[in-house]
């Protein structure tokens, strides 16, 4: 971040708000095996398709996600591979704070 100015911080502060709701997360990661279209996504983030549209406009702005017209179908697809990368960074830490979090209260309720 040293040497970003505001305006360069306040876009990675935009790219992180994407990132900073759960459906759009469950979304990015089934986009891990491939493309899907809104009806494919809705289905497996079990929300309804309106609410995906949504967060996939979200997605899309921040350029994380792209999309692929073919007729009258829409595909979407990942459009940076590093948000995975990201995505893993932060999750492998929070499973660490999980574990060591149950790890204390199974000591304290151990006594």
């Amino acid at each position: 971040m040293e040497g970003l100015s505001d305006q360069a911080l306040t876009q990675v502060a935009q790219y992180f708000s994407a990132l900073a709701e759960p459906t759009r997360l469950r979304i990015l990661n089934c986009l891990r095996d491939g493309e899907l279209n809104v009806g494919e996504l809705a289905e497996r983030c079990q929300c309804s398709q309106a609410n995906a549209s949504r967060h996939l406009s979200t997605l899309a702005k921040h350029g994380l996600v792209e999309r692929q017209s073919r007729g009258t179908t829409v595909f979407y697809q990942i459009a940076d591979q590093s948000v995975y990368d990201l995505c893993d960074l932060v999750c492998g830490n929070v499973a660490r704070q999980l574990d060591a979090q149950a790890a204390l209260l199974g000591s304290i309720r151990g006594k």
